[in-house]
């Protein structure tokens, strides 16, 4: 590589990021300085110190888009000119004139209700049968886990090819199953009937990632005097799972399903590389880019945005007011 090309293309970026560097220590030093000067002790004034990048990574990175993507909401703005203040018109065209919203509201919260307990379920059924004391468990348990670090597009070109309703895998299996009876197997994302079903099936995949090591980890926390106690009162393995096991991980149940559905909600890499016939709906975070992106309506994107954000806040305060009738914590009185 020619030492002056490399010097033209990554100094200049090295700089600016030696430049952010000293800008945000210079930050945490002053903020250390201040807060001693107003009284504060000096171990509370370096954790305030020490967690200024995040701070800072979080107002701009997150808090800001979110205030900005609010006030774009009501405003026609397509990047090239000044956004302008349109009021609720975003909101009316969505709710009143959109004739892709409707039908990806539909599939998206239908994805997210049918997939999140099919993958709760499934992770911890995962997690039972990997909980299990047998002879090369840590290498069952990495097999498991390999799915989840493959990266997302690869994924989803591999369940497009899977899903081929010609020569894909599944097809070629159900195809001599189906002969006897007369029928064809299913052209999966070319049949709206179909399309929602193969989604839930891809949404499988991910059963044995992060919630079946986050699962795994709460069944080793089970004390096990509970459980052997129940066992010498003669409950059977099904009995010390249903009532001592499961009342005790409801907590970590109550958070897979709260992450699930904000996951499940928001559903967009397999979504966006997957072609399937637009008859099913669109999912809502694919009608956001389509929207923001390749149309360049981001005033519209971002209402869009915003009513996704109200769905996922609703379905998860909901999950938030029915805890109290099914999440379990120790020490709590009831």
């Amino acid at each position: 590589m020619d030492p002056t090309a490399l010097t033209n293309d990554y100094l200049p970026t090295l700089i600016r990021y030696l430049i952010a560097a000293a800008g945000i220590g210079g930050i945490m030093v002053a903020l250390y300085t201040v807060l001693l000067r107003l009284g504060v002790n000096r171990e509370a004034a370096t954790g305030y110190a020490l967690i200024t990048p995040w701070l800072l990574g979080f107002l701009i990175w997150t808090a800001y888009p979110m205030v900005a993507s609010f006030y774009l909401s009501f405003t026609e703005y397509n990047v090239l000119q000044p956004p302008r203040w349109i009021g609720l018109t975003n909101f009316e065209r969505i709710f009143g004139r959109d004739i892709d919203f409707w039908p990806a509201l539909r599939i998206t919260v239908l994805y997210a209700l049918l997939s999140v307990p099919l993958g709760v379920a499934g992770s911890l059924l995962v997690a039972i049968l990997l909980s299990a004391n047998i002879r090369g468990l840590g290498v069952y348990r990495t097999i498991y886990y390999l799915p989840s670090i493959l990266p997302a597009v690869a994924t989803a070109l591999l369940w497009r090819w899977l899903f081929n309703p010609d020569v894909g895998l599944l097809n070629s299996a159900l195809r001599p199953i189906l002969r006897p009876f007369g029928l064809s197997p299913p052209n999966w994302f070319g049949d709206p009937a179909f399309v929602l079903p193969a989604f839930i099936l891809i949404s499988l995949w991910g059963i044995a990632g992060a919630n079946m090591v986050i699962f795994l980890g709460a069944l080793k926390n089970v004390p096990r005097h509970l459980l052997e106690a129940a066992e010498i009162d003669g409950a059977n393995a099904w009995h010390r799972f249903w009532r001592v096991t499961l009342p005790i991980i409801t907590p970590v149940i109550f958070l897979q399903v709260i992450m699930g559905i904000i996951g499940g909600l928001q559903i967009f890499t397999v979504a966006a590389f997957i072609r399937y016939t637009p008859a099913a709906g669109k999912f809502m975070n694919v009608l956001i880019y389509q929207a923001g992106f390749q149309q360049f309506r981001m005033g519209y994107a971002s209402a869009l945005a915003w009513i996704l954000f109200a769905i996922i806040l609703a379905l998860a305060l909901l999950v938030f007011r029915s805890s109290e009738a099914w999440v379990y914590y120790e020490g709590s009185k009831k």
